[in-house]
Order: C-alpha cells, then sequence, then structure tokens
C-alpha cells in the first residue's frame, strides 16, 4: 500500500494534534499584534478548548490504534 498500511491512523494522528496544540496555544498566547481591524484580540476560549479536546481525543485514539 501507498506510504504503509497505517496511514490513516497516521493522519489521524496528526491533524489531532495539529487541531489540539493549536488551539490550545490559540488560548494561551494570542498574537501580539493585531494586522488589522476584522481579527479577534483574543480567540474565544470556550470554543477553542473544545476543538483542543477533540484533537486531544483524536490524537489519542490514532495513538492507540498504532500501537496496539
Amino acid at each position: 500500500m501507498f506510504l504503509g498500511e497505517d496511514l490513516l491512523a497516521y493522519l489521524v494522528l496528526a491533524f489531532g494534534a495539529a487541531l489540539c496544540v493549536g488551539n490550545f496555544l490559540a488560548v494561551v498566547k494570542p498574537p501580539e499584534r493585531q494586522l488589522d481591524d476584522g481579527n479577534l484580540r483574543q480567540a474565544p476560549v470556550a470554543r477553542s478548548l473544545f476543538y483542543a479536546a477533540i484533537g486531544l481525543v483524536a490524537a489519542v485514539w490514532a495513538l492507540a490504534s498504532l500501537v496496539s
């Protein structure tokens, strides 16, 4: 198979981890300067933490399927 047998699990692990880390960092360290007035000063906390939790679940699930 192209790129290995576990391609889907690796992709879910990568996207889940990126979703988790990106949303968590958007809450913890917002950008210092804004490029324009159309952007928010800070990310919505509840939505960002919810998306980070979804990413964490996906990454853990993919890691568990790769290990087992």
